[in-house]
């Protein structure tokens, strides 16, 4: 009886932790809906609006140099929804007959895109992105070549080089211009939409935690379960295996608490500051903040061991007797070692759905956390610290990794010792007993926040190694901090705009994006009315098609 209560308590006490999560997911998620509504969304439609316009002045130069034919059925076309237009290859025979047709067409989207379609976080979702990804895409601007592995990009290509030919200077400025400004729209534009899609990844995220998966147990929160639940429970609502995996990695799995944190950190809005010219950045000074803030572990540390000692001690005297004294008494005379004292623990396992129970030798216990606290006092100042900043900077982050585990896993004890100690007491002596709470959340915000520092230094070092991959020098170059998906804006003198491969957008590290690392390659089909169905086998597609799965980060940055 006494186990099973136990279990129910610290089972509503791990339920509570994801029910304070959603609620804080949802506070956060609205803050950024409005952040977008008010100020990315009228950015997003200046920009499609230039985008336009350049792209309609190197459209009419191609009908006037007879590049390409008018499209009789231009002007009687209805759109109802965005749709990207066919990429595939042509047979040269049908290339003027196909390039008229589809640049025709293209035109026709742009202008239904820039002027009648609505604009909104209420209106918009995955799928309306990904088309949007789509048409900005549909030709790689910032890499017009001929050499360009997408047909409609090496294309245009062509047809800008042909319409150059015996021009005037202003219409070559023109050419030059439009060119010039539709690279640095793609760019502009891709940065708004991978904000976008991230909003709505995280929003679907949480209605599905809200209406189905939130009080769910690990063993009942599977794939299956969810994706029978879902058209009850959000009728109308596609089933997007890719976010639903990360739900149950973010809410059952043994890193689900470090997953949440750092996915609350990067949806916080930051504060604009000022753009200041790009200083080399430091990735071992990271670490080493890592490592003080860390070390901060030591104050609250210090305060739990007074107060674990003090209960310890009214627990003691709840059984000192006449035997007690005696035998006391011959150890301090025999100098002998004190009697154990072993508390049995326990606390719920929230990764494995069942409770852990442990054995705490409480003497060698608080010997081992007197010495990992006088460790963690070391790393503030004096020699421990100046050992660790003459490491090399792998030595550094695996140092900081496992202080992070440890504090992980002595927050879960002292947090149970914390429960036990409370529970067990005497009635007359449970007023005395000291809680530990305030000090266990401090501790918790330590390790939150040098584990936020640990993900900086891997995010910000992957992408400068990215960067120089494709050789863009971070100090120069234009792009935001965390959009490095989004094409470079650099412009050649000869319209043509290195730093582009011609494939489709990635994350910041240029691999498929992950609730960690890399998440699970999604299988499950996200509906499309777009003509060129991409695949779901979370590799990149050609960007002569239409973007793979919208739920997928990479495709809209």
């Amino acid at each position: 009886m006494h186990f099973f209560f136990v279990y129910t308590i610290i089972k509503i006490m791990a339920e509570n932790d994801i029910v304070n999560y959603v609620n804080t997911l949802q506070g956060v998620l609205l803050a950024r809906k409005d952040w977008l509504e008010s100020s990315e969304m009228e950015k997003l439609k200046d920009n499609l609006r230039a985008y336009h316009t350049s792209y309609a002045s190197l459209y009419k130069l191609y009908l006037k140099k007879k590049l390409i034919d008018e499209d009789p059925y231009k002007n009687e076309s209805k759109i109802s929804e965005l749709a990207v237009p066919e990429s595939e290859s042509f047979a040269e025979a049908k290339r003027l007959e196909q390039l008229s047709i589809r640049l025709s067409d293209f035109d026709n989207q742009l202008d239904f895109l820039a002027n009648f379609y609505t604009l909104s976080t209420d209106f918009l979702n995955l799928e309306r992105v990904k088309r949007i990804v789509g048409l900005v895409r549909y030709i790689d601007w910032t890499n017009l070549s001929p050499d360009n592995v997408s047909v409609m990009t090496k294309a245009v290509s062509e047809l800008t080089n042909q319409s150059k030919a015996g021009v005037d200077t202003i219409t070559l400025s023109i050419i030059g211009e439009s060119l010039n400004r539709l690279s640095k729209t793609t760019t502009s534009i891709m940065a708004t939409l991978k904000d976008l899609n991230t909003y709505y990844r995280e929003n679907y995220k949480l209605s599905i935690r809200q209406n189905i998966s939130q009080n769910m147990s690990a063993n009942e929160a599977t794939l299956d379960n969810i994706r029978k639940k879902l058209p009850s429970a959000m009728p109308g609502t596609p089933f997007y295996k890719e976010l639903v995996d990360e739900i149950l990695k973010e809410d059952y799995s043994s890193s689900g608490q470090d997953l949440r944190d750092v996915l609350l950190s990067s949806l916080m809005l930051k504060t604009e500051k000022k753009k200041a010219a790009k200083a080399v950045i430091d990735y071992k000074s990271i670490l080493l903040d890592g490592i003080q803030v860390i070390g901060g572990a030591s104050k609250p540390l210090t305060e739990i061991a007074q107060k674990l000692d003090e209960n310890n001690a009214i627990f003691e005297s709840e059984k000192k007797g006449f035997i007690y004294v005696i035998k006391e008494l011959i150890r301090q005379i025999t100098n002998g070692e004190p009697e154990e004292i072993i508390y049995n623990i326990e606390y719920f396992d929230q990764t494995k759905d069942t409770t852990v129970k442990e054995r705490v030798n409480f003497h060698q216990f608080r010997s081992d956390l007197d010495k990992k606290i006088k460790i963690l006092s070391s790393f503030m100042r004096g020699a421990a610290y100046n050992k660790i900043a003459a490491m090399q900077e792998d030595q550094v982050i695996g140092y900081l990794e496992r202080n992070i585990k440890d504090m992980q896993t002595l927050h879960k004890t002292l947090n149970a010792l914390d429960d036990y100690f409370k529970a067990k007491a005497n009635q007359n002596d449970r007023t005395k007993i000291k809680g530990i709470k305030p000090e266990l959340s401090a501790l918790k915000n330590t390790f939150v926040k040098a584990n936020q520092l640990r993900y900086d230094y891997s995010a910000q070092k992957e992408e400068d190694e990215q960067m120089k991959r494709l050789g863009i020098n971070r100090e120069n170059d234009d792009l935001p901090q965390n959009a490095a998906a989004a094409p470079p804006q650099d412009q050649k003198k000869d319209n043509k705009a290195p730093g582009n491969t011609g494939k489709a957008p990635t994350n910041a590290t240029g691999k498929t994006p992950s609730t960690s690392k890399a998440p699970p390659s999604n299988t499950g089909k996200a509906p499309s009315t777009s003509k060129a169905s991409p695949s779901n086998t979370g590799k990149a597609p050609n960007t002569a098609k239409a973007p793979g799965n919208p739920i997928s980060s990479k495709h809209a940055g």
